[in-house]
């Protein structure tokens, strides 16, 4: 199965002005490529979890004005949505590509997932690798790198999970552009797989 990989070209898609001129490059060059994604990684997904995984394809349907400055495809064991479960992602900011495991503010079982991550806060710290990031809002590229992180850090972190209404929290890693325009479909679809199961133990702290 070919999969495809972005360009120099996907990435400038969110240089254009307006919402619906963005929207529509984005369903013609890009959604493509994250519904091929999806239909793959779902399949690889299903396996690592045991759980049927659902892709989903960014729709950014509740945009009326501005445009989006990046795009996704999820992956959740839920074929009806995925905001409310904790999920994986594989998307595009103008600057970056990224592979997150998310837990956002819509999630009803934060709390118990914060608790999870709290109560193994060692053994992320040090089976986490030292060049992924956090961050804890999906809506800005800013990330917190894993490897000037301490054991507390991450513990207060987690603690915000659990206290936090709108709190979130995400783990993964950023690809430059620079890079990702680079790599060979072999080892972009390595790259992801790599990341999914170094991700896949926070996933399974639900």
């Amino acid at each position: 199965m070919n999969l495809p990989i972005f360009t120099s070209d996907d990435f400038n898609i969110f240089k254009i002005d307006g919402l619906e001129p963005r929207m529509e490059a984005l369903k013609e060059k890009i959604q493509p490529k994250l519904h091929a994604l999806g239909e793959h990684f779902a399949h690889q997904l299903s396996i690592m979890t045991g759980e049927e995984m659902f892709p989903h394809v960014a729709k950014h349907a509740r945009r009326k004005v501005n445009p989006p400055n990046d795009t996704w495809v999820a992956f959740a064991a839920n074929s009806r949505g995925y905001k409310m479960m904790p999920h994986f992602q594989i998307g595009l900011w103008e600057t970056h590509l990224f592979i997150w495991y998310a837990v956002i503010y819509e999630a009803p079982n934060k709390v118990e997932i914060g608790q999870h991550f709290e109560k193994n806060v060692i053994q992320l710290k040090e089976n986490i690798p030292s060049d992924y990031v956090w961050s804890m809002d999906h809506t800005k590229p800013e990330v917190i790198p894993h490897e000037g992180l301490s054991t507390e850090d991450l513990r207060s972190m987690f603690t915000r999970l659990q206290t936090v209404k709108k709190a979130e929290i995400l783990c993964g890693i950023q690809i430059p552009r620079e890079k990702a325009i680079q790599i060979k479909e072999d080892d972009f679809i390595q790259t992801i797989q790599d990341a999914f199961e170094h991700l896949l133990p926070l996933y399974q702290l639900k």
